[in-house]
């Protein structure tokens, strides 16, 4: 397993402890964690972009998965109501 060294200001450190605190979890863990969801956030958040881009230039596709993502965006809205 690899290594970071981060250098955080203070104002992120006392952040980071609260948050770990209120978690009750290890600083590390909390790190680990934090990184890891922004990780997954940035791969979304790319692939929506590329869609949108794909979308904009007419490609078929695109519109299909497009038309799947609006179905479950709708099917959640649906739980809501529930």
């Amino acid at each position: 397993m690899a290594r970071i060294n981060l250098t955080l200001d203070g104002d992120t450190y006392a952040e980071l402890e609260r948050h770990a605190k209120q978690a009750g979890k290890p600083r590390a863990r909390v790190v680990k964690e934090l990184l890891v969801e922004a990780l997954q956030l940035h791969v979304t958040r790319e692939r929506r972009r590329r869609l949108a881009r794909d979308y904009a230039a007419g490609r078929v596709d695109a519109r299909a998965l497009l038309g799947d993502v609006e179905s479950g965006q709708l099917d959640l809205l649906g739980d809501e109501d529930a």
